[in-house]
């Protein structure tokens, strides 16, 4: 499974999301820091869950990457919009 959808699945499942965009921003940073070659390093989302909304936007960070889980360990820098 690519880790885009390894991303959609996780926070789908933790968060019922109304909005969830998942951006691979890995080919803006070819050949920089993080780049591991896979194309899949570099990432950006936006989600928007009831779940998410009376947390300070600390803690939708904190809730975020730990639905992710495991999958942080594949992932170089991921860019959260969440509310």
């Amino acid at each position: 499974m690519r880790v885009k959808e390894m991303i959609e699945t996780r926070l789908q499942a933790a968060f019922a999301p109304d909005l969830l965009e998942v951006a691979n921003e890995s080919h803006r940073h070819a050949g920089h820091a993080g780049d591991d070659g896979t194309g899949e390093s570099h990432f950006a989302l936006k989600i928007r869950a009831p779940a998410l909304a009376a947390m300070s936007r600390v803690e939708r960070h904190r809730a975020v990457t730990r639905a992710l889980g495991d999958v942080m360990a594949r992932i170089h820098a991921l860019a959260i919009d969440a509310g």
